[in-house]
Protein backbone atom coordinates (compact mmCIF):
# COMPACT_ATOMS: atom_id res chain seq x y z
CA UNK A 1 0.00 0.00 0.00
CA UNK A 2 2.52 2.18 0.82
CA UNK A 3 4.47 1.52 -2.30
CA UNK A 4 1.06 2.33 -4.48
CA UNK A 5 0.94 5.25 -2.30
CA UNK A 6 4.29 6.79 -3.31
CA UNK A 7 4.43 5.55 -7.00
CA UNK A 8 1.24 7.78 -6.86
CA UNK A 9 2.01 10.63 -5.32
CA UNK A 10 5.15 10.36 -7.76
CA UNK A 11 3.49 10.12 -10.45
CA UNK A 12 1.27 13.30 -9.45
CA UNK A 13 4.82 15.50 -9.02
CA UNK A 14 5.52 14.38 -12.94
CA UNK A 15 2.06 15.43 -14.08
CA UNK A 16 1.89 18.65 -12.49
CA UNK A 17 5.87 19.30 -13.58
CA UNK A 18 4.12 18.56 -16.82
CA UNK A 19 1.04 20.96 -16.75
CA UNK A 20 3.21 23.80 -15.44
CA UNK A 21 5.53 23.56 -18.67
CA UNK A 22 3.01 23.65 -20.60
CA UNK A 23 0.76 26.53 -18.58
CA UNK A 24 4.08 28.55 -18.72
CA UNK A 25 4.81 27.93 -22.39
CA UNK A 26 1.31 28.70 -23.12
CA UNK A 27 1.28 31.88 -21.22
CA UNK A 28 4.61 33.00 -23.44
CA UNK A 29 3.11 32.85 -25.99
CA UNK A 30 0.01 34.36 -25.24
CA UNK A 31 2.36 37.65 -23.79
CA UNK A 32 4.33 37.75 -26.85
CA UNK A 33 1.31 37.95 -29.29
CA UNK A 34 0.10 40.75 -27.26
CA UNK A 35 0.98 44.30 -26.07
CA UNK A 36 3.89 43.89 -23.61
CA UNK A 37 3.48 48.02 -22.73
CA UNK A 38 0.46 49.45 -20.85
CA UNK A 39 -1.28 51.78 -23.07
CA UNK A 40 0.00 55.34 -22.72
CA UNK A 41 -2.10 56.89 -24.87
CA UNK A 42 -4.93 59.19 -24.06
CA UNK A 43 -6.84 58.69 -27.19
CA UNK A 44 -9.37 55.74 -27.90
CA UNK A 45 -7.53 54.49 -31.21
CA UNK A 46 -5.55 51.08 -30.98
CA UNK A 47 -5.82 50.17 -34.19
CA UNK A 48 -4.37 52.87 -37.42
CA UNK A 49 -4.41 51.26 -40.68
CA UNK A 50 -3.05 53.60 -43.85
CA UNK A 51 -5.25 52.18 -47.01
CA UNK A 52 -3.05 53.93 -50.63
CA UNK A 53 -5.00 53.86 -53.60
CA UNK A 54 -1.87 53.92 -56.23
CA UNK A 55 -1.96 56.87 -58.64
CA UNK A 56 -5.60 58.27 -59.31
CA UNK A 57 -5.74 61.64 -60.80
CA UNK A 58 -7.89 64.11 -58.55
CA UNK A 59 -9.82 64.78 -61.31
CA UNK A 60 -11.29 61.42 -61.29
CA UNK A 61 -11.92 61.23 -57.53
CA UNK A 62 -12.85 64.13 -55.13
CA UNK A 63 -12.31 66.66 -58.53
CA UNK A 64 -15.58 65.30 -59.60
CA UNK A 65 -18.40 66.83 -57.75
CA UNK A 66 -20.90 63.81 -58.72
CA UNK A 67 -18.22 61.69 -57.17
CA UNK A 68 -19.37 59.01 -59.98
CA UNK A 69 -16.15 56.95 -59.84
CA UNK A 70 -16.03 56.86 -56.12
CA UNK A 71 -19.39 56.79 -54.29
CA UNK A 72 -18.48 54.94 -51.60
CA UNK A 73 -16.08 56.95 -50.52
CA UNK A 74 -17.33 60.63 -52.08
CA UNK A 75 -20.89 59.87 -50.81
CA UNK A 76 -20.70 57.35 -47.92
CA UNK A 77 -17.67 57.19 -46.09
CA UNK A 78 -17.07 60.85 -46.32
CA UNK A 79 -19.76 61.62 -43.94
CA UNK A 80 -18.56 59.45 -41.72
CA UNK A 81 -14.96 60.90 -40.95
CA UNK A 82 -12.65 64.13 -41.92
CA UNK A 83 -11.68 65.03 -45.43
CA UNK A 84 -8.86 67.19 -46.34
CA UNK A 85 -9.74 69.32 -49.37
CA UNK A 86 -6.16 70.58 -49.70
CA UNK A 87 -3.65 67.22 -49.54
CA UNK A 88 -0.50 67.13 -51.16
CA UNK A 89 2.49 65.03 -52.15
CA UNK A 90 4.79 67.93 -51.48
CA UNK A 91 7.98 65.51 -52.85
CA UNK A 92 9.11 63.27 -55.41
CA UNK A 93 5.58 62.42 -56.94
CA UNK A 94 6.68 58.48 -57.60
CA UNK A 95 5.27 55.43 -55.77
CA UNK A 96 8.27 54.29 -53.90
CA UNK A 97 8.78 57.51 -52.88
CA UNK A 98 5.52 58.67 -52.09
CA UNK A 99 4.94 55.87 -49.99
CA UNK A 100 8.24 56.46 -48.32
CA UNK A 101 7.16 59.56 -47.22
CA UNK A 102 3.60 57.81 -45.83
CA UNK A 103 5.52 56.01 -43.55
CA UNK A 104 8.70 57.85 -42.69
CA UNK A 105 7.35 60.67 -42.64
CA UNK A 106 10.82 62.22 -44.29
CA UNK A 107 10.81 63.03 -48.12
CA UNK A 108 13.20 61.12 -50.40
CA UNK A 109 14.32 61.14 -53.57
CA UNK A 110 14.67 57.44 -54.01
CA UNK A 111 14.77 54.27 -56.52
CA UNK A 112 11.82 53.74 -57.75
CA UNK A 113 12.40 50.35 -58.49
CA UNK A 114 12.60 48.32 -55.07
CA UNK A 115 16.13 48.37 -54.92
CA UNK A 116 16.90 50.82 -52.42
CA UNK A 117 15.35 51.29 -48.79
CA UNK A 118 14.03 54.37 -47.48
CA UNK A 119 17.07 56.42 -45.28
CA UNK A 120 14.38 56.61 -42.00
CA UNK A 121 12.94 54.26 -39.78
CA UNK A 122 9.28 53.63 -40.09
CA UNK A 123 6.36 54.00 -38.20
CA UNK A 124 6.01 50.57 -38.20
CA UNK A 125 9.70 49.93 -36.52
CA UNK A 126 9.04 52.90 -34.02
CA UNK A 127 6.28 51.19 -33.24
CA UNK A 128 7.38 47.65 -32.70
CA UNK A 129 10.26 48.65 -30.90
CA UNK A 130 8.35 50.65 -28.19
CA UNK A 131 6.19 48.67 -27.56
CA UNK A 132 8.47 45.34 -27.62
CA UNK A 133 5.03 43.42 -29.65
CA UNK A 134 5.35 40.83 -31.29
CA UNK A 135 5.76 41.89 -35.80
CA UNK A 136 2.98 40.08 -36.35
CA UNK A 137 0.92 43.36 -34.80
CA UNK A 138 2.52 45.30 -37.53
CA UNK A 139 1.44 44.32 -40.79
CA UNK A 140 2.93 46.11 -44.71
CA UNK A 141 0.14 44.20 -47.22
CA UNK A 142 0.92 45.53 -50.72
CA UNK A 143 -0.01 44.58 -54.32
CA UNK A 144 3.70 45.67 -56.00
CA UNK A 145 6.26 44.01 -54.75
CA UNK A 146 8.60 46.58 -54.97
CA UNK A 147 7.20 48.15 -51.84
CA UNK A 148 8.53 45.58 -49.48
CA UNK A 149 11.27 47.89 -49.21
CA UNK A 150 9.06 49.89 -46.42
CA UNK A 151 9.65 46.77 -44.01
CA UNK A 152 13.08 48.20 -44.00
CA UNK A 153 15.51 51.22 -43.86
CA UNK A 154 19.12 51.53 -44.23
CA UNK A 155 19.77 53.51 -41.17
CA UNK A 156 22.85 51.66 -39.43
CA UNK A 157 21.02 52.03 -36.05
CA UNK A 158 17.48 50.60 -37.50
CA UNK A 159 18.70 47.95 -40.25
CA UNK A 160 17.39 44.99 -40.33
CA UNK A 161 15.27 45.32 -36.76
CA UNK A 162 11.88 45.69 -35.87
CA UNK A 163 10.66 44.78 -39.04
CA UNK A 164 6.16 44.24 -39.64
CA UNK A 165 5.24 41.33 -41.40
CA UNK A 166 4.28 41.24 -44.94
CA UNK A 167 2.77 40.43 -48.19
CA UNK A 168 4.00 42.09 -51.33
CA UNK A 169 2.82 39.52 -54.06
CA UNK A 170 3.17 35.63 -53.87
CA UNK A 171 6.91 36.47 -53.96
CA UNK A 172 7.86 39.67 -51.82
CA UNK A 173 9.80 41.80 -53.77
CA UNK A 174 9.57 41.13 -57.19
CA UNK A 175 8.14 42.26 -60.61
CA UNK A 176 5.55 39.75 -60.44
CA UNK A 177 2.71 41.94 -58.91
CA UNK A 178 -0.54 40.58 -57.65
CA UNK A 179 -4.10 41.65 -58.44
CA UNK A 180 -5.60 43.58 -55.69
CA UNK A 181 -8.15 41.36 -55.62
CA UNK A 182 -5.78 38.85 -53.94
CA UNK A 183 -4.56 41.85 -51.82
CA UNK A 184 -7.84 42.72 -50.42
CA UNK A 185 -8.60 38.77 -49.62
CA UNK A 186 -5.23 39.00 -47.55
CA UNK A 187 -5.81 42.27 -46.26
CA UNK A 188 -9.11 40.78 -45.10
CA UNK A 189 -7.28 37.32 -43.83
CA UNK A 190 -4.93 39.87 -41.81
CA UNK A 191 -7.18 41.43 -40.47
CA UNK A 192 -9.25 38.75 -39.10
CA UNK A 193 -6.07 36.57 -37.33
CA UNK A 194 -3.74 38.72 -36.25
CA UNK A 195 -5.70 42.38 -35.51
CA UNK A 196 -2.89 44.24 -36.69
CA UNK A 197 -1.94 47.57 -34.72
CA UNK A 198 -0.49 49.33 -37.48
CA UNK A 199 -0.81 48.23 -41.28
CA UNK A 200 -0.68 49.93 -44.40
CA UNK A 201 -2.51 48.81 -47.86
CA UNK A 202 -1.24 49.11 -51.07
CA UNK A 203 -4.10 48.72 -54.29
CA UNK A 204 -2.03 48.98 -57.98
CA UNK A 205 -4.73 49.00 -60.48
CA UNK A 206 -5.57 52.47 -60.63
CA UNK A 207 -1.98 53.12 -61.69
CA UNK A 208 -0.87 50.10 -63.43
CA UNK A 209 -4.21 50.68 -65.97
CA UNK A 210 -2.82 54.07 -66.02
CA UNK A 211 0.27 53.40 -67.51
CA UNK A 212 -0.88 51.04 -70.14
CA UNK A 213 -3.30 54.08 -71.54
CA UNK A 214 -6.06 52.50 -71.06
CA UNK A 215 -8.86 55.20 -70.04
CA UNK A 216 -11.42 52.72 -69.47
CA UNK A 217 -10.13 50.29 -67.32
CA UNK A 218 -8.30 53.40 -65.24
CA UNK A 219 -11.70 54.51 -64.20
CA UNK A 220 -12.95 50.97 -63.61
CA UNK A 221 -9.98 50.39 -61.23
CA UNK A 222 -10.72 53.46 -59.44
CA UNK A 223 -14.45 52.18 -59.09
CA UNK A 224 -12.63 49.28 -57.70
CA UNK A 225 -10.79 50.70 -55.48
CA UNK A 226 -13.55 52.40 -54.05
CA UNK A 227 -15.29 49.51 -53.09
CA UNK A 228 -12.55 47.59 -51.65
CA UNK A 229 -11.96 50.71 -49.38
CA UNK A 230 -15.47 50.31 -48.28
CA UNK A 231 -15.36 46.66 -47.76
CA UNK A 232 -11.83 47.17 -45.51
CA UNK A 233 -13.80 49.80 -43.42
CA UNK A 234 -16.98 47.58 -43.20
CA UNK A 235 -14.45 44.76 -42.41
CA UNK A 236 -12.92 46.54 -39.58
CA UNK A 237 -16.32 47.45 -37.97
CA UNK A 238 -17.33 44.44 -38.26
CA UNK A 239 -14.47 42.78 -35.70
CA UNK A 240 -15.25 42.85 -32.21
CA UNK A 241 -11.70 43.78 -31.40
CA UNK A 242 -11.11 46.65 -34.06
CA UNK A 243 -14.59 47.70 -33.98
CA UNK A 244 -14.72 51.36 -32.91
CA UNK A 245 -11.26 50.89 -31.71
CA UNK A 246 -9.10 51.67 -35.73
CA UNK A 247 -8.10 55.05 -37.12
CA UNK A 248 -8.13 54.40 -41.21
CA UNK A 249 -6.20 57.22 -43.32
CA UNK A 250 -7.45 57.03 -47.04
CA UNK A 251 -5.07 58.51 -49.20
CA UNK A 252 -2.43 58.47 -52.25
CA UNK A 253 0.75 58.36 -52.84
CA UNK A 254 0.58 60.80 -56.07
CA UNK A 255 -1.42 62.02 -58.37
CA UNK A 256 -0.98 62.11 -62.33
CA UNK A 257 -0.81 64.90 -65.19
CA UNK A 258 -3.78 66.92 -65.93
CA UNK A 259 -5.11 66.63 -69.39
CA UNK A 260 -2.39 68.76 -71.71
CA UNK A 261 0.42 68.65 -69.51
CA UNK A 262 2.76 66.23 -71.19
CA UNK A 263 1.33 62.42 -71.95
CA UNK A 264 -2.01 63.48 -69.03
CA UNK A 265 -3.32 60.79 -67.51
CA UNK A 266 -0.68 58.06 -68.60
CA UNK A 267 2.08 58.99 -66.50
CA UNK A 268 3.34 61.07 -63.68
CA UNK A 269 6.48 61.98 -61.59
CA UNK A 270 7.00 66.05 -61.74
CA UNK A 271 6.15 68.91 -59.45
CA UNK A 272 2.67 69.87 -61.40
CA UNK A 273 -0.44 70.16 -59.91
CA UNK A 274 -2.19 66.90 -61.17
CA UNK A 275 0.67 65.15 -59.59
CA UNK A 276 1.07 67.01 -56.63
CA UNK A 277 -2.96 66.96 -55.32
CA UNK A 278 -3.76 63.96 -53.85
CA UNK A 279 -6.68 63.40 -51.45
CA UNK A 280 -7.14 61.90 -47.58
CA UNK A 281 -9.96 60.50 -46.00
CA UNK A 282 -9.81 60.02 -41.92
CA UNK A 283 -12.24 57.88 -40.21
CA UNK A 284 -11.92 57.13 -36.57
CA UNK A 285 -13.27 57.59 -33.03
CA UNK A 286 -10.78 60.28 -32.19
CA UNK A 287 -11.17 62.00 -35.53
CA UNK A 288 -14.08 64.70 -36.21
CA UNK A 289 -17.63 63.45 -38.51
CA UNK A 290 -18.60 64.88 -41.71
CA UNK A 291 -15.95 67.37 -41.95
CA UNK A 292 -14.22 69.01 -44.41
CA UNK A 293 -10.94 70.79 -43.64
CA UNK A 294 -9.22 73.56 -45.55
CA UNK A 295 -6.11 73.88 -43.45
CA UNK A 296 -3.06 72.00 -45.84
CA UNK A 297 -2.25 68.85 -45.06
CA UNK A 298 0.53 66.15 -46.84
CA UNK A 299 1.96 63.17 -46.78
CA UNK A 300 4.38 63.35 -44.24
CA UNK A 301 1.59 64.08 -41.66
CA UNK A 302 0.61 60.90 -41.67
CA UNK A 303 2.90 59.43 -39.67
CA UNK A 304 3.24 61.84 -37.14
CA UNK A 305 -0.41 61.50 -36.51
CA UNK A 306 -0.33 58.11 -36.12
CA UNK A 307 2.11 58.16 -33.43
CA UNK A 308 0.54 60.44 -32.07
CA UNK A 309 -2.94 58.53 -31.86
CA UNK A 310 -0.69 54.95 -30.79
CA UNK A 311 1.31 56.90 -27.93
CA UNK A 312 4.71 56.34 -29.37
CA UNK A 313 7.54 58.59 -30.41
CA UNK A 314 8.56 58.99 -34.09
CA UNK A 315 11.66 61.30 -33.45
CA UNK A 316 12.97 61.41 -37.18
CA UNK A 317 9.77 62.23 -38.56
CA UNK A 318 9.27 65.39 -40.77
CA UNK A 319 5.57 65.76 -40.50
CA UNK A 320 2.89 67.21 -38.08
CA UNK A 321 0.02 65.80 -36.17
CA UNK A 322 -3.23 66.65 -38.09
CA UNK A 323 -4.64 68.17 -34.81
CA UNK A 324 -7.32 69.49 -36.88
CA UNK A 325 -9.07 66.75 -37.51
CA UNK A 326 -9.23 65.67 -34.12
CA UNK A 327 -12.90 66.06 -32.20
Amino acid sequence: MCNFVERFSSMTKRYIVLLVAIASTFLSSTFRNSDKQPDKSPYKTKYAVVLVIDGPRYTETYGDQSCKYIPRLGKELIHEGVFYADFKNNGPTYTNAGHTAITTGVYQRISNAGKELPKNPSFFQYYLKETGNDKSTAWLVSSKGKLEILANTKSKKWWNTYMPSTYCGSKGNSADYVGDLQTFNKVLEVISYHKPKVMLINFLAVDATAHQNEWEEYLQSIQQSDEFAFQVWQAIQSDPEMKDRTALFITNDHGRHLDGRKDGFVNHGDSCVGCRKISLLAIGPDFKRDTIVQTPGELIDISATIAELMGFSMPTTKGRVLKEMFN
